[in-house]
């Protein structure tokens, strides 16, 4: 996969993602530098489609760890079974076990429970795992603080245990929709790329890769259409995501063409608030049925 830039292109069209020059380089050059690739981009455009097609094209394990407010040390990378310590201290009491004994042996891996960082550092096998932080900018910046010192060294202290070390450098997939500034010391460690909504061409080569059963000319106007929602004032702008969706109920609706009563039929599957629905509705509708040629 990673011969060269055109090969990465090539092996994501496989896998039916389309990935243009810029992605893939960073693809590319994210394998052989080892550094970790930071996605930033509109809500829907592919972020976290690019981490599952590199570990379904790599044979990698896709290991994802969802950020949100509040996410701390212990959620990220372990924490102890405490119900499963307690279960063993009654276990080696009603055994008779040597009292100086019990316990002992509480802070070892088997009563670890492992959360997606300390699973990516420890990765076992010959093919380095997939480590997907999906939105860390949902996270607090005492999170991002953390994260620095883990990309850095891709290791781990445990007091009770020792070091970890990763055997293989996992690929570290970043994401964030830009709800907030991520940290630039943050990003520095990183290779950046930003996904932009996609061109009227390479959405319908993404509608096609991924739903080969829709019609041509379906395909065609429901890409055109996205392209002119997207110009528009909403509140929240459809991205890919929502074309799919769109294209899978169109579909099942036994749909070769779009017409206004179809389209209006179907905006919850393009809009998630009513306001931007009730303004797609009202005032461009009839505009955009016109632009499909219906």
């Amino acid at each position: 996969m990673f011969k060269s830039i055109e090969s990465v292109q090539a092996v994501c069209e496989e896998h039916t993602y389309i990935a243009d020059k810029g992605l893939a380089t960073t693809l590319y050059l994210a394998h052989h530098l080892k550094k970790p690739i930071f996605l930033e981009g509109e809500p829907g455009v592919g972020k976290t489609e690019v981490a599952k097609v590199l570990a379904e094209a790599t044979g990698a394990k896709l290991i994802r760890l969802q950020c949100y407010e509040g996410l701390d040390a212990n959620s990220a990378l372990y924490e102890w079974n405490y119900t499963r310590q307690i279960l063993q201290l009654r276990i080696d009491e009603a055994r008779g076990r040597d009292k100086a004994e019990i316990g002992t042996d509480l802070f070892s891996e088997a009563f670890l429970l492992k959360r997606p960082l300390l699973e990516a550092i420890q990765g076992h096998g010959d093919v380095p795992p997939v480590l997907l932080i999906d939105e860390v900018d949902r996270s607090d910046s005492e999170f991002e603080a953390f994260l620095l010192e883990i990309l850095s060294d891709f290791q781990m202290t445990i007091p009770e245990i020792g070091t970890i070390r990763a055997k293989h450098i996992p690929y570290v997939v970043l994401t964030s929709n830009r709800t907030r500034e991520v940290h630039e010391a943050l990003k520095r460690r990183c290779l950046y790329q930003w996904l932009d909504y996609p061109t009227v061409a390479k959405e319908l080569a993404i509608v096609q890769a991924k739903l080969p059963q829709i019609h041509e000319q379906l395909a065609t106007q429901l890409c055109q259409m996205m392209q002119f929602w997207r110009e528009g004032d909403y509140y929240k702008k459809p991205g890919v995501a929502e074309t799919l969706d769109w294209g899978l109920a169109l579909v099942a609706l036994g749909k070769a063409q779009l017409d206004a009563e179809v389209v209006a039929e179907t905006l919850g599957c393009i809009f998630k608030y009513q306001d931007d629905i009730q303004r797609a509705r009202g005032v461009e509708l009839s505009v955009l049925s016109e632009g499909t040629g219906n």
